[in-house]
């Protein structure tokens, strides 16, 4: 198996479940300014987690394809991916559900999702031999 292939991929698909997660609740409900008030009500902002996520994605994918140094590319997009682990556990233990009629396990779903991109970075750093 080539871990250096396939763990910045891991990473990449993490993100990319971050985004979709984020944007479900634009396409899905009717009132898409309440989306604004549902992901404003907790501590964070998930939206936020949602930039880092862009940016992880292509640090990571540059990294995978050699665009950029795999050992950078590696080491940022872990740090990265523990800020949006971060942000969405904090906005999902917070935030008020009551605001939008949206399923209350959309905040762990997005939660759930952020997990994978800090593990496919540290996968990524560890295939490369910095951790």
């Amino acid at each position: 198996m080539d871990d250096l292939r396939i763990a910045p991929l891991v990473g990449i698909v993490g993100c990319l479940a971050v985004l979709l997660a984020l944007g479900a609740p634009y396409l899905l409900l009717e009132d898409a300014g309440g989306v604004g008030l549902y992901y404003g009500s907790g501590a964070v902002n998930p939206l936020l987690a949602g930039l880092f996520a862009m940016i992880t994605l292509i640090a990571l994918a540059a990294g995978r394809e050699g665009r950029s140094d795999p050992a950078m590319a590696a080491g940022v997009a872990l740090v990265l991916g523990v800020a949006i682990t971060a942000i969405a556990v904090a906005w999902a233990l917070t935030v008020r559900v009551d605001v939008v009629a949206i399923d209350t396990a959309h905040r762990w779903v997005v939660a759930g999702a952020s997990v994978l991109a800090p593990a496919g970075s540290a996968w990524f750093a560890r295939a490369l031999g910095l951790l």
